[in-house]
């Protein structure tokens, strides 16, 4: 038997309303979603995944280096091709020896994770964590746009747990164009037959629910859901009742979170009590993954799901990227990546130094100790993520570095501040130059506490560098 022991999950800040997208279009497409949620300029899935899956092991009480398999799944993973479990695991301080897969190609890629997931339980692995992340994007006039959502969610599995995975099965069916992005575009598209994507949806959620040995009586169900309507057509495929779909459902606040959607409807229902839970996903192509899970009601669980910050039309398009001043020429401070890729321990787990010969810290720890002058090794001193505001300022409009300006033609202003950093034990602070996220600038004040978080810094040569920046502490 395999268990979920410890549960995260993540929605951006942003929202836009349907009424925002009837302002501009006369219309919303999007059936049954009343807000979406809508990823910062900094934020991508990467970034996402990674604040769900800090959550996750906090909740589980796990610590990284006890992690032995980890998957990231997202039907829009940061780079076409590239793996993003490479700089998860640097980020989440993971061992380097883990096993890591990646899933993509399908909004059923989250179950398909949580599949592997319990696959690998069950061969030689100990611990496992599996992180679902995504912001679907189609075309501005178009359902799936309107539709289209952010979010992310991640599961600690262990072969013991709360929450205990007790049966799956899958089911496929050829269904081509119900959705679809084709190589090089940029934007996910579908034939929009609606009789025929519905059959293709039906059938599968309904054969692979069909697949179980054991016809599940569920209290909540986390259905796949393309819009807000559309999962409840499926309930009597399924078997289950509408009133079990709405108590998992986050379609209708966060948008179709592709990939994420049944995963982030999963922890939804696990953080609410549940103590038996149906999660069936849908993915293009067509096929289908059903899994129950039974718990005690009593799963270790941190979301962090609110959105507070209201998004007009116009303001969407820009946090989107689909109208911006676009970069200026030339300038720039240019940072090699074989550069950046040595600075990753202190952009990453904020890895200060400790001077052999005083004993002072020195973030970053290179060169000559600000305090004795001294040219020695620094011991490696990883700080707790949290401190206080010494400096702050915002940048304006024209006043970002040029390496910034794509980012605040989309964000609008930031704060860039001086914060000083204290170790795991409080007793010790070390400045250090950073941005500010997740809040107006207004809302950074010397003297404020902040935390930490890894976001987009900027790209370059197509290469995006993340690093850390600072929010306020969250109440």
């Amino acid at each position: 038997m395999s268990a979920i022991t410890g549960v995260g999950a993540y929605a951006p800040r942003f929202r836009i309303s349907a009424e925002a997208f009837e302002e501009a279009w006369g219309q919303f497409h999007a059936a049954g979603v009343t807000e979406k949620a809508v990823p910062s300029a900094d934020e991508d899935t990467l970034t996402m995944g990674y604040e769900a899956a800090t959550r996750a092991l906090e909740a589980a009480e796990t610590e990284p280096t006890e992690i032995d398999w980890v998957a990231f799944a997202s039907s829009r993973p940061p780079e076409a091709e590239e793996d993003p479990t490479a700089r998860l695991g640097a980020m989440l301080a993971l061992s380097e020896s883990a096993t890591r897969q990646v899933f993509a190609g399908s909004t059923r890629a989250g179950t398909r994770a949580l599949w592997a997931g319990l696959d690998a339980l069950e061969a030689d692995s100990t611990t496992a964590l599996v992180v679902a992340a995504d912001a679907p994007k189609g075309d501005p006039d178009d359902g799936m746009d309107h539709a289209a959502g952010a979010g992310a969610a991640a599961f600690v599995l262990e072969r013991e747990g709360a929450a205990e995975i007790t049966d799956r099965a899958e089911y496929a069916a050829p269904y081509p164009g119900t959705r679809f992005r084709t190589t090089g575009e940029d934007e996910t598209q579908g034939l929009g037959v609606t009789q025929y994507d519905r059959q293709a949806f039906t059938e599968t959620i309904g054969g692979a629910v069909d697949g179980l040995e054991v016809e599940p009586d569920p209290e909540a169900v986390a259905i796949q859901a393309p819009d807000g309507k559309l999962p409840y057509r499926a309930a009597g495929a399924a078997g289950v009742g509408t009133d079990e779909i709405q108590a998992a459902a986050t379609v209708h606040e966060l948008g179709d979170l592709g990939a994420a959607s049944v995963p982030l409807s999963l922890a939804r229902a696990l953080a609410d009590g549940y103590d038996s839970v149906l999660g069936v996903s849908h993915g293009s192509g067509a096929g289908a993954d059903a899994l129950v899970i039974e718990s005690d009601g009593d799963v270790p669980t941190e979301t962090a799901l609110e959105g507070d910050d209201p998004l007009s039309y116009a303001e969407y398009l820009r946090q989107r990227g689909v109208v911006t001043t676009g970069p200026p020429s030339g300038g720039g401070a240019y940072v090699s990546v074989p550069s950046w890729r040595r600075s990753i321990p202190q952009r990453y787990r904020l890895e200060a130094g400790r001077c052999s010969e005083c004993g002072t810290l020195s973030f970053p720890p290179e060169g000559a100790c600000d305090e004795c002058g001294a040219l020695t090794e620094y011991e490696p001193v990883e700080l707790a993520g949290e401190g206080t505001i010494e400096a702050v300022t915002t940048i304006s409009q024209g006043g970002a570095p040029p390496e910034f300006a794509e980012q605040q033609a989309r964000s609008g202003d930031y704060a860039a501040a001086i914060v000083a950093l204290e170790t795991d034990d409080g007793d010790e602070t070390v400045s250090a130059p950073a941005m500010g996220t997740d809040a107006d600038p207004a809302d950074f004040g010397v003297g404020d506490r902040i935390e930490t978080t890894i976001r987009r810094i900027y790209t370059q040569e197509g290469v995006t560098r993340y690093g850390f920046k600072v929010r306020p502490v969250s109440e």
